[in-house]
């Protein structure tokens, strides 16, 4: 197995080659980055609804916190063993072959860049209220955004690594002191008793059950940000595994914390429905001030997120070039480690999308490529172990064959339900990824 200078090496129009200098401050930094957004702030209202006991609520998100961290220990094993950027795409490649490898690789980036779309325009929505002068300019603010991003990682991994966790440091300390501030500080305008709604005996309905995991492992998803850094990774043997262990961990934690300080100021029954509880505690604690204060923290926290995307957007078309299923060029990686051209690309496709609107559409269809993904890259695990026993791994999946069984049946379950609730966009979904076929025959007679 090559290792990724070897593969550089190997590409005639390749110029350059990905720098391995990541460790283990990068892989916190960017599964942190990557996987707390605005969901933690608004879904705690949509579980609240679900499930109206404080038991109820809070045992969901462990069990959501337990199913991220089984997943995130599965999945190292396939970072480990096969160190090429470029993410789940190359775990499908390796197992099902080049088209399933493209079908992944094409459906994850369209994902990835729609989902930093939406962020993009969030931050600036949020932005021109916080800054009367730009209202009016969210869009321009979102693009602007894209730019400076990008022109901050063209310059090398270093910029790229550097910013990301000063930006997840920054967040984290935001969100706990958010945290801080509900569990310590008597609300200025209490809301009655943080303790109603049913009692720990009550039992849910299995579709209230079903509603609040769906909510809350959405919420937990980007707990794979440093597998498209695999490549990049000093000892992804040893550092992998470490990283994607205890960026899930500290995950938990602050969505725990949160929770819990969010239950502290507000009764479950006026959680559930709220469309941003975050708002609803900080306007519990500070008055109309709260307003502010929440935006100012979601601005903090979709900055982090941001850089995080861009560049795991961009290892996806760096990984497909890199094994000739697109053109070669898109590869190429300037001295800082930067394969700048598939940043550009994945850059203007997101501003693209930002300024045409089309992201809502694509984000509509990205829950069913999601599912799609995850169980490719499960069932990768298996597939490669019975087909290649002999092939070195420096870290094995924990509780291997059962975990990744299960994994695999809760994926398999979790696209049914997907299914069965959003029928429209999950057929459509299904048929653009057997619409990739043809781009994928075109894609291959051009490289």
């Amino acid at each position: 197995m090559n290792s990724p200078s070897e593969q550089a090496a190997a590409t005639p129009a390749s110029r350059g080659h990905l720098l391995q200098i990541l460790g283990v401050a990068f892989g916190l930094a960017v599964i942190v980055g990557n996987t707390i957004g605005v969901g933690i702030l608004r879904t705690p209202g949509d579980v609240a609804k679900q499930l109206p006991s404080p038991l109820w609520f809070l045992g969901v998100w462990v069990v959501g916190g337990i199913y991220a961290l089984l997943g995130a220990l599965t999945l190292a094993e396939l970072g480990a063993t096969l160190p090429l950027s470029g993410g789940q795409y190359v775990f499908a490649r390796r197992a099902f072959g080049d088209y399933a490898g493209f079908a992944i690789g094409w459906s994850d980036w369209l994902s990835t860049c729609a989902a930093n779309a939406l962020i993009s325009v969030t931050i600036g929505d949020y932005s021109d209220v916080l800054f009367p002068v730009l209202h009016g300019h969210s869009v321009a603010i979102a693009v602007l955004m894209m730019s400076l991003l990008t022109a901050i990682n063209v310059k090398g991994i270093r910029a790229g690594d550097l910013t990301q966790q000063v930006t997840s440091l920054l967040k984290t300390l935001v969100l706990v002191g958010l945290a801080g501030v509900c569990l310590v500080f008597v609300p200025e305008n209490p809301v009655s008793s943080a303790v109603s709604g049913p009692g720990p005996s009550w039992i849910p309905t299995f579709t209230a059950l079903v509603l609040a995991c769906q909510g809350v492992i959405y919420t937990y998803d980007g707990w794979n940000g440093l597998l498209y850094f695999s490549g990049e990774v000093k000892n992804p043997g040893r550092d992998i595994p470490r990283s994607m262990a205890g960026g899930v961990l500290a995950v938990i934690v602050i969505y725990l914390l949160l929770n819990v300080a969010f239950m502290r100021v507000l009764p479950l029954t006026t959680m559930a429905g709220e469309t941003l509880v975050a708002a609803a505690a900080a306007k519990a604690i500070f008055g109309p001030r709260g307003d502010t204060v929440v935006r100012v923290v979601i601005v903090l926290s979709l900055f982090s997120a941001a850089n995080a995307i861009l560049l795991i957007g961009s290892r996806l078309p760096y990984g497909l070039s890199r094994d000739g299923l697109i053109a070669r060029g898109i590869s190429s990686v300037n001295p800082g480690g930067t394969p700048v051209p598939a940043l550009l690309l994945t850059t203007l496709a997101t501003i693209a999308l930002i300024v045409s609107g089309t992201f809502n559409q694509i984000l509509a269809l990205a829950a069913f490529f999601y599912v799609v993904q995850y169980t490719a890259s499960f069932l990768s695990v298996i597939v490669l172990r019975k087909r290649e026993p002999g092939l070195p791994r420096p870290y094995h999946a924990i509780g291997y064959p059962w975990v990744t069984w299960f994994l695999v049946l809760g994926s398999l379950a979790f696209l049914v339900g997907n299914v069965l609730t959003d029928r429209r966009n999950s057929l459509i979904s299904l048929g653009l990824l057997i619409a990739s076929y043809p781009v994928y025959r075109l894609a291959r007679r051009e490289t």
